[in-house]
């Protein structure tokens, strides 16, 4: 059911974003250096490995320089168009094609690039690979902020790995656990509203955490 209501959101969206997306295309293509997407190997369901698609919003081979596979607010890799495209959002819009070819689901465990995921637990690695990743989802909603925990430490992948890392994979495994399609739609919502409101406390919509 999932699936259906996956392939159905994404579609949508893609043919009512069309103009807006071809907009940003345009706009990319006479920005920064150029680049129109980024592609970027990210770990999916059962382990298997995908190219994750988005918007270009920093400097070619980044992963090269500064702080590698993680990105720090005030990052100076990150090209000033790329700004308002991280800060709406909307740098991941290009995702859409990815639920429709399978590889994403439009809620579900942040898909990582491998670096990050090999700082799960094996056991974490088996139950959190177990579904189609996700656009969104509660991790994600919960961490939209990660860059800001990142600035000021002088070991970006420690401290990724220390304090972001177990309660990710908590959150993760609650989803898991409990998933829905009412979690699913409601997920779906928060999404709406912390871009919307930023400062919104999700905490409240969820009695299991308080």
């Amino acid at each position: 059911m999932q699936r259906l209501f996956d392939i159905i959101l994404s579609g949508t969206a893609l043919l009512v974003l069309l103009p807006f997306l071809l907009v940003l295309i345009l706009i990319l293509n006479f920005t920064g250096e150029g680049e129109i997407f980024y592609r970027q190997s990210r770990v999916g369901k059962n382990m298997v490995s995908f190219n994750l698609i988005k918007f270009a919003t920093m400097l070619k081979n980044s992963e090269n320089k500064g702080a590698g596979t993680v990105t720090l607010e005030n990052d100076f890799r990150v090209l000033p168009f790329g700004k308002f495209l991280r800060k709406t959002k909307l740098n991941e819009l290009p995702q859409l094609f990815n639920i429709l070819m399978g590889h994403m689901s439009v809620i579900g465990p942040r898909p990582l690039h491998e670096k990050q995921f090999s700082f799960y637990s094996e056991y974490d690695k088996k139950i959190i690979s177990s579904i189609r990743p996700g656009l969104s989802g509660l991790a994600s909603i919960v961490f939209r902020d990660e860059e800001k925990i990142l600035q000021n430490s002088n070991d970006p992948d420690k401290t990724y790995k220390e304090r972001i890392t177990p309660t990710k994979a908590k959150l993760e495994k609650w989803y898991i656990k409990n998933r829905s399609i009412y979690l699913y739609f409601k997920l779906i919502i928060l999404t709406l509203a912390v871009v919307i409101f930023p400062s919104i406390n999700i905490s409240k919509f969820f009695d299991e955490f308080n």
